[in-house]
């Protein structure tokens, strides 16, 4: 890497995180201030932010991207690509590290989100499955499957 006058510079890997036992990462991430349960798994080109916690027996697939304030439960799996948000605009443009305008997103367990889905900051209850490419707006208060832009519910389980 060049280094560029000036420029600040910040290698991360993984820091001040806590690890259930048998929990599995696949270099390279961006890892910190970060809460594991037990045997979950890390994929590579990841990065999970602080204040995030992951329960056991989860699946974080590589170029996922979890914000700060994410709690996602447990046996549940993250696709590939998956991002976030944990900053909505509400004033047309980025909070700008203002922490306070920030949103939370909470993920039940036994929840399935497939690859490229993108997560506004909602609430998902247990035993859902989350489909492909979705855009999740509201809160899912009924297990099934969703999909779509924004995501609606296709099928109960």
């Amino acid at each position: 890497m060049k280094n560029i006058e000036g420029a600040k510079q910040h290698q991360v890997g993984i820091k001040d995180c806590s690890f259930g036992n048998g929990c599995t990462v696949i270099e390279p991430v961006n890892l910190y201030g970060v809460v594991f349960g037990e045997e979950t798994f890390v994929g590579p080109f990841v990065e999970i932010q602080k204040n995030v916690t992951i329960g056991s027996r989860c699946k974080v697939q590589s170029h996922s991207f979890i914000c700060e304030f994410v709690t996602i439960g447990d046996d549940c799996f993250i696709g590939h690509g998956v991002m976030f948000i944990n900053d909505l605009f509400q004033e047309g443009g980025p909070a700008n590290g203002d922490k306070a305008k920030w949103k939370s997103t909470q993920i039940g367990n036994d929840v399935a989100i497939g690859s490229n889905v993108t997560m506004l900051p909602v609430s998902v209850c247990d035993n859902v499955v989350i489909g492909a490419g979705a855009v999740v707006t509201k809160d899912i208060v009924k297990k099934g499957i969703y999909a779509g832009n924004p995501a609606k519910l296709i099928r109960e389980l």
